[in-house]
C-alpha cells in the first residue's frame, strides 16, 4: 500500500528521534540500519525512501540530539533567571544527567565518534558549539574576547567531567569529578564576571 506524504514525513521523523536516541547510547557505528530500523518499528528497506545514506541519517540525528540538549540547557536557565548558569551547572553535572546516556548530552556521547566522520556531521557539532558559547558567555561577560574564551573552557570542564563521571566505575570518583567540575566552573565566573543579565 502507498505512504501518503504526510505519513512518510512522519516515518522519517520518528526514524530521525528514534537514532538520536540511539546513536548516543551505542554510538554511530555501534547500531547497524537494521536495528535502528527495528527500533523505529520499520523495516530496513525503508531506509533508502527515506535518507540518501546511514551518513545523512548520521547528520541529521546529530542535529536533532544537539537540539534538543540546547533547549535543555535554556530551559534549565529559565528556571534562575538572576543566576542561570547555576542552574545549567546544577542539570549538566548531576548524577542524573549523567545517567542519561540515551538521553543526555550527545557532545559527551558522540564528539569523538564525529571526528571520524564526513563535513557535514562535524557542521553539527560546529555549528551547536558556537550555540553552546554563546548562550554561556551571555551569562558570563560583556561580550569580549576574553569572554568566548571562558565560555569555552567552561564548555570543555563540564563536557570532560562527564565523560570521565561516566568512564569510572567508583560512582563515588564519578561524583568528585562532577563536583570538581562545577565547583571550578561556578568559582571562575564568579571571580571574573559582572553581575549576570536579566532575562538571559
Amino acid at each position: 500500500m502507498r505512504v501518503s506524504r504526510v505519513q512518510a514525513e512522519e516515518n522519517r521523523q520518528t526514524v530521525i528521534n528514534v537514532a538520536s536516541r540511539l546513536f548516543r547510547e551505542h554510538g554511530f557505528d555501534g547500531i547497524g540500519l537494521k536495528d535502528l530500523m527495528a527500533g523505529a518499528g520499520m523495516t530496513q528497506g525503508a531506509f533508502y525512501k527515506q535518507f540518501e545514506s546511514k551518513e545523512d541519517l548520521v547528520a541529521q540525528a546529530s542535529q536533532r540530539a544537539l537540539d534538543e540538549a540546547l533547549s535543555r540547557w535554556s530551559a534549565a536557565a529559565a528556571l534562575k533567571p538572576d543566576n542561570p548558569l547555576s542552574a545549567v551547572v546544577d542539570f549538566y553535572l548531576s548524577r542524573e544527567h549523567c545517567g542519561e546516556r540515551a538521553d543526555g548530552c550527545p557532545v559527551v556521547a558522540l564528539a569523538a565518534d564525529a571526528a571520524r566522520h564526513g563535513p557535514d556531521v562535524r557542521a553539527s557539532f560546529e555549528s551547536s558549539f558556537k550555540e553552546y558559547v554563546a548562550l554561556t558567555k551571555g551569562w558570563i561577560g560583556d561580550g569580549d574576547q576574553e569572554s568566548d574564551a571562558r565560555a569555552m573552557a567552561i564548555l570543555a570542564t563540564m563536557v570532560g567531567a562527564v565523560l570521565i563521571a561516566r568512564a569510572v566505575n567508583d560512582e563515588e570518583v564519578s561524583r568528585q569529578f562532577l563536583q570538581a567540575a562545577a565547583g571550578s566552573v561556578m568559582s571562575q565566573a564568579d571571580a571574573t564576571s559582572p553581575a549576570p543579565k536579566q532575562g538571559q
